[in-house]
């Protein structure tokens, strides 16, 4: 069951119209969460980012979108489809409603909340070949637009079909300067013995909700060192390690890129902390 406005449907019920705004535009943001045991991990970080975005995209922000409205409706759209597990997917899409061409004829939204089941309830620490390459038919915008979670994705769908016809696991995107700041579906993370670099959000990368809390935890951390500057191509296989991160898979250990093997120390203890982050999160 999917829930449209509060009002729930089956998946394969036609909701939206030819007019959606989405579908026409890429009028619309997203959130995508983990739900575990009647818990959204970090909820407070994806709703702030949520309003932040439809502020920036000049969408009117109803009146009952408060933190704890759409934590319920989330939650009673899980509890529709609890016969499929307690450990969920959790994507919440807001659109602006039909009408106009690019300028629109309202500000006003509409939601929607959909679930997918999840094969565990915390993150776990992947050791399976991950390959990637460099994307480089077309870059990632310097802007604001790029640190947003929005629909406007058609660069991250022709990588993901690259990655595909290639035999990749993803692809690594660069921007307009030719540095590279972030994967198909993730933040990526650089290490170099005890220093850890991530692009800044100035270089155009997803303001991730994993990434702001992974760079939380480095600053923390005592024998590690974290760096947010631009990553430049060059540093890539003279790296010890290379990681992902979002809210789903939480850290992404990359195998290999080119001809340089990676491993996943650093990586393997920072999600032991990720996942203790996430419970904290949890009793909050």
């Amino acid at each position: 069951m999917v829930n449209f406005n509060g009002n729930f449907f089956t998946n394969d019920t036609a909701i939206l119209t030819h007019n959606n705004r989405g579908l026409k535009y890429g009028d619309a943001v997203f959130e995508t969460m983990r739900y575990v045991n009647g818990t959204l991990f970090f909820w407070e970080d994806h709703y702030f980012r949520l309003m932040a975005s439809m502020r920036i995209l000049r969408m009117e922000i109803p009146m009952e979108f408060t933190l704890e409205f759409l934590e319920e409706e989330i939650k009673r759209t899980t509890m529709e489809n609890t016969a499929e597990g307690d450990a969920f997917r959790v994507r919440l899409t807001v659109f602006r409603n039909d009408g106009g061409l690019y300028a629109p004829a309202t500000n006003n939204v509409s939601y929607l909340i959909e679930t997918t089941p999840l094969e565990s309830p915390f993150y776990l620490a992947k050791e399976e070949a991950y390959e990637v390459e460099l994307f480089k038919d077309f870059y990632v915008s310097k802007d604001m637009l790029s640190n947003l979670k929005t629909s406007n994705k058609l660069l991250h769908v022709v990588a993901g079909v690259y990655a595909q016809e290639n035999g990749y696991a993803n692809c690594l995107l660069v921007n307009t300067d030719k540095n590279v700041v972030e994967a198909i579906n993730g933040n990526l993370f650089v290490v170099n013995d005890k220093q850890i670099k991530t692009a800044p959000l100035s270089d155009g990368c997803l303001d991730g909700i994993v990434r702001k809390k992974l760079m939380e935890i480095i600053d923390a951390s005592e024998n590690l060192e974290l760096l947010e500057a631009s990553v430049s191509p060059f540093e890539l296989q003279k790296a010890d390690e290379l990681f992902l991160t979002n809210s789903i898979a939480g850290i992404q250990s990359i195998t290999k890129y080119r001809k340089k093997e990676f491993g996943n120390a650093i990586a393997k203890g920072l999600l032991a902390k990720l996942n203790a982050k996430a419970r904290l999160s949890s009793t909050n």
